[in-house]
């Protein structure tokens, strides 16, 4: 399994995932110009995707959708509870609804119900010869039911999108601080440290930050709380960007 985040950040996110011949995306919140590249890059050309899964339909995660459904011929995986606030969007005969448990070719994909102000959101669960990714964005917190089944998997992508002082302390209007840090807003680097203490293991080889807001965080201050923390060693931690791919991780 290889994974790389393409682009993470509020204004654009697509995750790209690898495993052999089967090669999805996970959301397309940035123009198709670039994800045609970014893919390029990393030697893989649009064709060859099989798949796109999207989390929800806010402008930052489908950004790119329309054109890609004009350019291309891949399928999107949806639920079905989704697809009213994307039927603008996408013809009926484009969608593969999915259930809370679903394969695609060998992958096994499980949806993770998320918290987020929009009609239906979701994370995923996505498992391919016995290694797991979690990716998980834009969720205000995890319920416990999920967080116990994101335990003990080789790569998290998890969002970090906060620092709760800077929030609290900058320019956004009161209403918007307010949306942030609710149940339905995102999760604050605080926040997401102490999950990924409650879930990581030695079986953890990365843990990727994403979703990171370039008004109300930093790269050093995500790190740092997940330092104080203190994540086992053998855990690699790397910071999404907003502007250029991550490093490709494989398990």
């Amino acid at each position: 399994m290889k994974v790389k985040v393409l682009a993470s950040g509020s204004k654009g996110n697509i995750t790209y995932i690898e495993c052999n011949k089967t090669k999805l995306l996970i959301d397309i919140g940035i123009s198709f110009l670039r994800v045609k590249k970014e893919l390029l890059d990393n030697k893989v050309h649009i064709d060859e995707i099989t798949g796109l899964l999207i989390s929800h339909n806010h402008s930052d995660h489908i950004k790119g959708l329309e054109t890609f459904i004009k350019k291309t011929s891949i399928k999107v995986y949806i639920p079905k509870e989704m697809y009213g606030g994307l039927k603008e969007i996408i013809p009926l005969d484009r969608c593969e609804f999915i259930d809370d448990n679903f394969n695609i070719n060998d992958i096994n994909i499980e949806l993770i119900h998320t918290s987020h102000d929009a009609p239906y959101s979701v994370g995923f669960i996505i498992e391919y010869n016995n290694k797991t990714l979690v990716h998980v964005t834009d969720t205000g917190y995890i319920n416990r039911k999920f967080l116990k089944k994101m335990e003990d998997k080789d790569i998290y992508v998890i969002e970090s999108n906060h620092d709760e002082a800077m929030l609290m302390d900058g320019p956004y209007p009161r209403f918007l601080k307010e949306r942030v840090i609710s149940d339905r807003g995102h999760l604050s680097n605080k926040t997401t440290s102490k999950y990924l203490k409650k879930i990581t293991t030695k079986t953890t080889k990365y843990v990727v930050l994403a979703h990171l807001s370039e008004t109300n965080n930093t790269k050093e201050k995500a790190l740092e709380a997940i330092k104080e923390e203190s994540l086992l060693d053998n855990i690699e931690v790397i910071v999404a960007s907003q502007n250029e791919g991550s490093p490709m991780v494989e398990v």
